[in-house]
């Protein structure tokens, strides 16, 4: 191989002639600027959203890269491994992340919503120790919604947060002590379309969702919730490596030095909800240790990671009815156990998962069972370890902080619960095959939540109660993914009913003709969003980012 060698001179030269073609970079806003906006998009906030873009836009590309490779690779045949090149993270017992903030560190029951006004302000009257205030699977990320959101957050912080329905009820925060905020920006993959960032070469893109939610809700509130006592605190979702948490506290870091504020004030707790993430747990915890608070076991996404990770390696990984893969199965007790021992080891708290289920007061006794088995998964959790666990509704409050109370008394938490007689392995990691059914009712039940909650998406509401649970992105990604699979394994249902690309296209007609029609609803579009995603011969990674470019976006 010839290696041609390209004189000093003319290095310079192009150099030179590269640096000449900068410009400034600059970031617009194409949305409309409703009501109020201009509170939130103010030339101070898009000046650091800019300088964020400028700086890390390039690494969450390489970042994203990285996701593509390695989900290349599983496909292949390489299976998520302990990494031998962060072993040496591993084996050091010496370091130990921050921990809580203030405000943070009670932390037993959470609950989590969007945050548009109305809930916002049922999420501050809840009674729960601390709120998930979510700009991402709870929010459809219309462009109302995503500076609605941050203007309900920031009334919210300064205590003079109203909101009046349509109907003329009045809501008003009247609870004494009001959770402490914890605000889940939108995941890396994720863009914002309504701003689009120029780089210093010309280069036009949309804007991170990431960068955006984390940057108009930190540079408006970090100095008012420091001194309130109760932040600035995040949930950071879909992280896959290790990397990945570097790039965020690389964002921290420049965040705190941006507005002054001391290094390490920021804190953040990390969901653990992809597969390749939860054999990174430690090197996650290291990466952010300044600003790290602890981990959360985000069971319905790690569900969803595990179909999307191993969807095309044959049957011995095909999962189940949705309902049947619950928290006491092979797969998710090895990672919530290697959870809580990762966590304890390092000084983090760790956090249980989503109870979905929505209490009636229509079926006293139905509603009785669900909630004995809400009961049941949080008696577990905290008897495993956990030092707090999430909720998705207020009425659910009590009975989860009554199992933790039993196990916690009077302690804030149990991170001296070290769990040291936990020992997962990567194949009990690995090991997705359940032997339980694929049902009729399963494959018509995924077909029609998925259907029935991309239709409130597209209204633009991210949360949606479908059948007694609260169903979000995530699970919508279950119910697609599932099919997915369950296709291309060429898979029959426990009553023989082979499961083809006609048949679930049977049930997609089906759940239109039942659908309840309005005028405005949007049901047509969710089926061709789901069919897109669940029928095509490419896996989509996530659902929503087409369906978020081509029916959400409104560009002024």
């Amino acid at each position: 191989m010839t290696i041609t060698q390209i004189a000093p001179a003319e290095t310079e030269s192009r150099v030179n002639a590269r640096l000449a073609e900068r410009t400034l970079p600059t970031l617009e806003v194409a949305g409309a600027m409703h009501e109020r906006f201009a509170e939130i998009l103010t030339p101070e906030a898009l000046a650091f959203l800019t300088q964020l873009h400028e700086l890390f836009a390039g690494p969450r590309y390489d970042r994203l890269a990285d996701r593509l490779r390695r989900g290349y690779e599983i496909g292949n045949g390489r299976d998520p491994r302990f990494r031998d090149d962060t072993a040496r993270i591993r084996e050091d017992d010496t370091w130990r992340v921050a921990g809580p903030g203030p405000g943070l560190e009670h932390r037993r029951v959470e609950i989590t919503g969007p945050t548009d006004p109305r809930m916002t302000i049922n999420a501050l009257n809840s009674g729960a120790d601390v709120w998930l205030a979510d700009q991402e699977d709870a929010t459809s990320p219309t462009w109302r919604n995503v500076i609605g959101g941050q203007l309900a957050l920031r009334d919210a912080i300064r205590g003079r947060l109203t909101h009046t329905s349509p109907d003329g009820k009045r809501y008003e925060v009247t609870a004494e002590r009001t959770p402490t905020i914890v605000m889940r920006p939108r995941g890396w993959h994720l863009e914002e379309h309504h701003l689009r960032f120029t780089d210093a070469y010309g280069r036009t893109m949309a804007a991170s969702g990431s960068l955006v939610d984390f940057g108009l809700y930190f540079f408006h509130n970090a100095t008012e919730l420091i001194a309130r006592g109760r932040g600035p605190y995040f949930y950071l979702p879909k992280l896959e490596s290790s990397e990945e948490a570097r790039l965020w506290d690389q964002v921290f870091t420049f965040a705190e030095q941006y507005v002054g504020i001391p290094h390490g004030t920021i804190r953040a707790t990390v969901l653990i909800e992809t597969l390749p993430a939860a054999f990174e747990m430690e090197e996650i915890l290291y990466e952010l240790r300044h600003h790290c608070a602890g981990l959360n076991a985000g069971r319905w996404d790690y569900i969803f990671s595990a179909i999307k990770t191993y969807r095309g390696r044959g049957a011995r990984f095909v999962l189940p009815d949705r309902n049947e893969v619950t928290m006491t199965v092979g797969f998710m007790r090895a990672y919530t156990e290697l959870l809580v021992k990762t966590c304890h080891k390092r000084g983090a708290y760790a956090i249980g998962g989503m109870s979905a289920f929505i209490p009636s007061r229509r079926d006293p006794e139905a509603n009785a069972r669900a909630l004995e088995r809400v009961a049941a998964d949080k008696k577990r959790e905290a008897g495993d370890g956990f030092d707090g666990t999430w909720v998705a509704h207020p009425d659910l409050i009590p009975v989860a902080r009554a199992e933790f109370d039993a196990v916690l008394g009077d302690r804030q938490h149990q991170v001296d619960r070290r769990r040291d007689d936990v020992a997962v392995t990567p194949r009990q990691l690995l090991d997705l095959w359940i032997g339980r059914a694929i049902t009729d009712a399963g494959v018509y039940g995924n077909v029609s939540v998925a259907i029935r909650y991309i239709e409130a998406w597209l209204r633009g509401v991210g949360a949606v109660a479908i059948d007694g649970l609260m169903e979000d992105a995530a699970t919508a990604e279950i119910s697609r993914s599932q099919i997915w699979q369950w296709i291309r394994q060429e898979q029959v249902t426990e009553e023989g009913t082979p499961i083809t690309r006609e048949h679930v296209s049977s049930l997609i007609d089906r759940v239109l003709a039942e659908a309840p029609r309005t005028d405005g609803d949007r049901f047509d579009e969710a089926a061709e969003v789901f069919r897109d995603v669940a029928l095509s011969e490419t896996f989509r990674a996530f659902l929503t980012p087409k369906a978020y470019a081509e029916h959400l976006v409104e560009l002024a």
